[in-house]
């Protein structure tokens, strides 16, 4: 376990595939596994101060996506659940996302609630393509905000 924890982490290495790593970790952490992607982005900025803007374009794109897949695994559940016990569910956090409809998906960017609340707004059947686009401002400005934060908290060159 550990040789192929090594072997994956030299494949991903930063300095040699750069944009590639920052998109799929990205990815992988707007999924419900536990990651964050802002210290790819923040390292590949910092050994490429020229990279910025690619870097938090890209991460938008792969953690976008990711909260895309959160969203039809979310869908999927729901229809599974309808399926096998013939109801709907309800809940009071559910009733105040289908309130704010698709819009709620520009919370996507928070940390511990934002990803499942991707799944939920899946769940829920809110519409797809406006949810992406929600969730895409929410997370551009996440990276944004915090790689910009970084690089002026810590100044200088590696």
């Amino acid at each position: 376990m550990e040789a192929w924890l090594q072997s994956l982490l030299t494949l991903l290495a930063l300095p040699k595939f750069g944009l590639s790593t920052v998109f799929v970790v990205a990815l992988v952490s707007a999924t419900l596994l536990p990651l964050g992607s802002e210290p790819a982005v923040f390292g590949l900025v910092k050994l490429n101060a020229a990279m910025f803007w690619p870097a938090i374009l890209v991460a938008t794109a792969g953690n976008t996506v990711g909260g895309a897949i959160s969203w039809a695994m979310g869908y999927g559940a729901e229809r599974a659940y309808e399926r096998v016990t013939h109801k709907q569910a309800e809940a009071r956090a559910l009733k105040w996302l289908e309130r704010f409809g698709a819009k709620a998906c520009l919370l996507s960017w928070l940390p511990v609630v934002g990803d499942p609340l991707c799944a939920v707004a899946g769940w829920l059947r809110l519409p797809f393509w406006p949810c992406v686009f929600y969730m895409a401002i929410g997370k551009f400005a996440r990276y944004l905000v915090w790689t910009a934060l970084l690089l002026w908290w810590f100044p200088g060159q590696l």
